[in-house]
């Protein structure tokens, strides 16, 4: 399963960065990693920004939907995956685009509406402080009994204290997105918790702030949805927390 990540990860990022010549410097690109979201990806744009402006990428998963439609429509650059690749391959993807057009940052949000715009853009204000390499966006009070349990646990076995582990609201700088399009970094399952041990372990600063979100318009989440997936998720992660802390 890993072997295949990785793989499809590094040929994914390895087109985009051997891709044309960088384009004008820009400050921040948000990129939004999305898999049939049509019925709200478009509003989700538009409202970001009317409240934050800056480019916007979405990466679409191979969607079955009109999910590139309407991000076009609403006025945001797509990058299509040519297959189902995963939230963090999509993620890879869109730190490789801005890397190679030179975006100083970058801000990670869902599609759905979850993320409000101006929790966007209290993340983008703290990533564009020089002494910070990696902004979460927090707000754990979304947590379900699942998610809270799951938090506790890596809480005790990690070096981290952070009360929102999965929040996909994050902002980076170019020195985080370079580390994490690096190799160690294609073999990551879930882009949460690994990639918090990878930053942590290079030694990037790493902040939590609180933010406002709004609930999941489609319910639940895909990761924590049922005690099969969470105990999946909590395998997968744990062998990341060991892996990590003693290489």
């Amino acid at each position: 399963m890993y072997r295949m990540r990785g793989t499809a990860s590094y040929h994914v990022i390895g087109c985009i960065l051997r891709g044309g010549a960088m384009e004008t410097i820009q400050r921040c690109l948000g990129i939004i990693p999305a898999y049939n979201e049509a019925r709200t990806v478009g509003r989700v744009i538009r409202e970001v920004q009317s409240c934050h402006p800056m480019d916007i990428v979405v990466v679409d998963d191979n969607s079955t939907d009109n999910t590139r439609e309407e991000a076009r429509k609403a006025g945001a650059q797509v990058l299509s995956l040519a297959v189902h690749s995963g939230a963090w391959v999509a993620i890879q993807a869109g730190f490789a685009l801005a890397v190679r057009r030179g975006y100083e940052y970058a801000i990670t949000f869902d599609a759905d509406g979850q993320h409000l715009p101006e929790s966007v853009k209290r993340v983008g204000q703290e990533i564009s402080n020089d002494e910070i390499d990696v902004v979460i966006g927090s707000y754990p009070q979304r947590g379900s009994s699942l998610r809270q349990i799951a938090w506790s646990f890596f809480r005790t076995v990690s070096p981290f204290s952070f009360q929102d582990l999965t929040s996909g609201l994050r902002g980076y700088n170019t020195r985080a997105m370079h580390l994490l399009l690096s190799p160690d970094s294609y073999v990551l399952d879930y882009q949460d918790l690994g990639v918090l041990l990878l930053l942590y372990r290079s030694g990037l600063r790493i902040v939590e702030v609180p933010v406002p979100m709004a609930p999941r318009n489609d319910g639940h989440s895909r990761v924590f949805n049922t005690w099969t997936m969470v105990l999946r998720y909590m395998y997968i992660t744990s062998l990341l927390c060991l892996s990590k802390i003693r290489s």
